[in-house]
């Protein structure tokens, strides 16, 4: 029988980091993926300040490395702008009340 295999965000946090070992532990294999959102310094966020920071990613990494996993890194910050922070930015200049969130899970 094949291994299921399962793709999981990885932030570097606790639920990302117990979720993939959990997942490994049930006998899939699980691959561990973070997006770059954004650069800190484009946004002026302090890094230690932010999240999703560099950080962050290297919290993740060091966590897949850990379990044995392999990890990848999505830069996804140009479809971050114009799809989430743009948008967001001009519904707000229009006096709309926009919810980010509600875009990036359609």
């Amino acid at each position: 029988m094949d291994t299921k295999r399962v793709m999981i965000g990885m932030s570097g946090g606790v639920d990302s980091s117990v979720a993939a070992y959990l997942l490994q532990k049930e006998g899939l294999e699980v691959i561990g993926v973070t997006m770059k959102l954004f650069d800190n310094s484009d946004i002026d966020v302090l890094p230690d300040k932010a999240c999703c920071s560099l950080e962050d990613a290297e919290d993740a990494k060091s966590v897949c490395a850990r379990l044995g996993i392999r990890h990848y890194m999505l830069n996804m910050t140009e479809s971050f702008k114009t799809e989430v922070m743009e948008r967001f930015a001009a519904a707000y200049q229009v006096g709309d009340t926009p919810n980010p969130c509600i875009d990036c899970n359609r």
